[in-house]
């Protein structure tokens, strides 16, 4: 019976000698090839059509192995290829420019019953594409133009989807995002080695938002505040577990971006055209929800509070110890339809389940005496904190 390292060898022994019949033989119908970080080969076929596109583009390719290495049923194949990429095929859709190549590469092949089940290919794709000359030499003043292209590039797209961060209390930052003006709030608050995202704003600011927690220590879990559009959005994008209230908790989960209890049409009409265009924009899609969270619970260090009326399951946090609030949308401290920022208020009727329960929230948040609430949007509310909460809760619409 054939081993795992004999029948290594008999495949690239196949394609070494330009046999496609003898190379696809060696694999199990079904079983990938994985050219890892480019695509998956599926056998026999998609064996066959990409070396026979291989040896198209390269008429003299020439494979040799360096090394058989095998351990725990797999057997590592080191190996070393040359070619001159002179057609008439094409590779990868790039027409033939006569570059010569040389790699070195390394597959990883998993076999039962003497066929290939499996296949992990690694190659240096960054220097097989500058002997193509489709980047520039390493080190040269072409690839230094290139850099300093892709930098412009990374500091435009900043400028546009990044985040901001700033640090707002003792192990919490704020950070914020949306264009043109960053009023999107998404909180970061130390957890032991990590940090818990509490709301996670829009779909843009995952990207940025992921980054800001890397350099604190990495994302412990995301708790939501409410499951709407521009606070769940980037959320997706953590790839950490995701805590919601129970109520919220078939919002997150859904692919819809509106809310059925919704009514757009109590905006004005430029609010109305603008974000029903925003909404779907700001979302990033359902969120799976890992658990629930409840009033009374804690959340690094601070204590869950039941705020809703904007919201079913609207949640906002509480830390004792120096009276800071994080309340998601329990206020709003800007107008959703201008931008324009001011005092706290209640959230716009147009996107409350009950505005009255939402009034009785901020009252319950009021009796807190807080000493700083952040919302879900824009700027802090400070200095006498609860009289501007009171006054918010019975304010007319």
């Amino acid at each position: 019976m054939a081993s795992t390292g004999d029948i290594a060898k008999r495949y690239f022994a196949a394609l070494a000698k330009r046999d496609l019949d003898a190379a696809v033989a060696c694999w199990a119908p079904g079983s990938i090839d994985r050219l890892v970080g480019a695509q998956e080969l599926v056998a026999p076929q998609g064996i066959r059509d990409y070396f026979g596109q291989l040896f198209e583009a390269f008429p003299d390719f020439t494979m040799e192995v360096v090394e058989v290495t095998t351990a725990r049923g797999r057997t590592a194949v080191r190996w070393r290829a040359r070619g001159t990429f002179a057609g008439p095929g094409r590779f990868q859709d790039f027409v033939p420019n006569g570059a010569q190549i040389a790699i070195e590469g390394c597959d990883v092949v998993t076999v039962e019953n003497e066929l290939i089940v499996h296949n992990d290919a690694y190659i240096d794709s960054g220097d097989l594409a500058r002997q193509l000359g489709l980047l520039p030499p390493a080190g040269s003043p072409a690839e230094a133009r290139l850099t300093r292209l892709a930098n412009l590039r990374t500091k435009l797209m900043a400028s546009i989807h990044g985040a901001e961060s700033e640090r707002i209390a003792d192990g919490v930052w704020v950070v914020r995002g949306g264009f043109p003006v960053k009023t999107m709030n998404a909180y970061l608050i130390e957890d032991g080695d990590q940090v818990t995202v509490f709301d996670a704003g829009i779909e843009a600011m995952g990207m940025a938002l992921g980054a800001v927690c890397a350099r604190l220590g990495g994302v412990k879990r995301v708790v939501l505040g409410h499951a709407d559009a521009d606070h769940r959005g980037g959320a997706p994008a953590l790839n950490a577990p995701v805590y919601c209230h129970s109520a919220e908790l078939q919002a997150a989960q859904s692919n819809e971006t509106f809310r059925d209890y919704w009514q757009l049409d109590k905006l004005a009409f430029h609010g109305r055209l603008l974000l029903s265009k925003l909404l779907p924009a700001w979302d990033g899609g359902a969120v799976q929800i890992e658990g629930t969270v409840a009033e009374g619970d804690e959340v690094a260090g601070f204590a869950v509070i039941d705020l809703p009326g904007h919201a079913p399951g609207l949640i906002g946090l509480f830390r004792e110890s120096d009276r800071l609030a994080l309340v998601s949308d329990c206020v709003y401290t800007l107008d959703p339809q201008t931008g324009r920022k001011g005092g706290p208020r209640i959230p716009h009727p147009a996107f409350d389940l009950d505005t009255d329960q939402a009034r009785a929230s901020i009252r319950k948040l009021a009796e807190l005496n807080p000493a700083v609430v952040w919302a879900g949007h824009a700027d802090p509310v400070t200095g006498d904190v609860r009289s501007q909460l009171q006054q918010a809760a019975s304010a007319p619409l």
